[in-house]
């Protein structure tokens, strides 16, 4: 078992930013694909970002690009979400996932079918 919990959500004015924080306990999450997805409600929660079990390749939305930044410390079982140049789109429940598996991709997926392990959310409000 994997628990994940997010921390670091919260009101920013466009423009702001805020790095978002998921620290994980259970298991050493060294081997995993971590993710990041979002949801707003009546909507399906989306991909965000990605980060391979080694930190070596990641992946982002084409509406975060350039903007966020997903790392990985390992040491300290947790994984970040850097976000600048917030927007009111933005807005969501941000969610930590975890790839558990025994395969170890070169590119981290990005469907939420292949997450197995989710944290509660996290709230961020970009406020215009």
């Amino acid at each position: 078992q994997v628990q994940l919990v997010e921390s670091g959500g919260g009101l920013v004015q466009a423009g702001g930013s805020l790095r978002l924080a998921c620290a994980a306990s259970g298991r050493t999450i060294s081997r995993y694909a971590m993710g990041w997805f979002r949801q707003v409600p009546g909507k399906e929660r989306e991909f965000v970002a990605a980060i391979s079990w080694s930190g070596n390749s990641t992946r982002y939305a084409d509406s975060v690009k350039g903007r966020f930044t997903i790392a990985r410390d390992n040491a300290k079982n947790t994984v970040y979400l850097q976000m600048n140049s917030l927007t009111p789109e933005d807005t969501a429940v941000y969610y930590c996932s975890a790839e558990v598996s025994l395969i170890l991709r070169s590119y981290p997926p990005i469907a939420t079918t292949d997450y197995n392990y989710w944290g509660q959310g996290t709230q961020v409000t970009v406020s215009s």
